[in-house]
């Protein structure tokens, strides 16, 4: 994968947050073959959360991988990392360059179509650290990116996220601020995420 020059990026106009957006790390014809390579090669499962006491199958495949021994728990689901493959290694690598954050572990969502989603969440986890660093790439359908405030319900902010693109979580936001990617009734291809974290424990 050839190197590419500084992207362009734009911060988001969002108090108690540093979210960055880059719409263009991966070219057009990049974005294509990785969503394909992914798709194919990435061993994907559903897993379920536990909800009131009932397991649920969550609106997605996902997928989870990174270096020895760096697990993680999220909606009481315990995943275990799979290695690196060569294409993850190979994104990592352009995410980091921007992101100046050497990641050690991702976590994968496919979004097969516009009834896949993941509801109102922060990725607040204590393995992910005091103010977690989430560099979040797409490939495939573009998908509505949606924010709002923990506490103040009048702050909100959305964005489209295009295939090839970073979106950049730092510093305080997932303190003060949940996402979400809403199921839609608009037809919809898929879409794959990944989501590169830094795990502490």
């Amino acid at each position: 994968m050839p190197d590419a020059e500084e992207p362009l990026g734009e911060q988001l106009t969002m108090p108690d947050a540093e979210v960055f957006f880059y719409p263009g790390i991966f070219s057009q014809t990049e974005s294509e073959a990785l969503f394909t390579d992914l798709a194919n090669n990435v061993r994907w499962s559903q897993q379920s959360a536990v909800f009131a006491g009932k397991a649920v199958p969550l609106p997605r495949l996902t997928a989870w991988y990174g270096d020895a021994g760096k697990s993680y728990s999220y909606s009481g689901i315990t995943v275990q990392p799979k290695p690196w493959t060569e294409t993850l290694m190979a994104i990592k690598q352009r995410v980091e360059a921007v992101a100046r954050v050497p990641f050690n572990s991702v976590l994968l969502n496919y979004y097969r179509n516009e009834q896949d989603s993941v509801s109102w969440h922060s990725d607040d986890e204590p393995e992910l650290g005091t103010n977690p660093v989430i560099a979040s790439v797409s490939f495939g359908a573009t998908r509505k990116f949606q924010f709002k405030h923990k506490h103040n319900n009048e702050l909100r902010s959305e964005l489209e996220l295009t295939p090839g693109s970073l979106l950049l979580m730092q510093g305080t936001t997932q303190h003060f601020w949940k996402h979400q990617i809403p199921k839609t009734k608009q037809s919809h291809g898929g879409r794959i995420n990944l989501t590169f974290r830094v795990i502490y424990s």
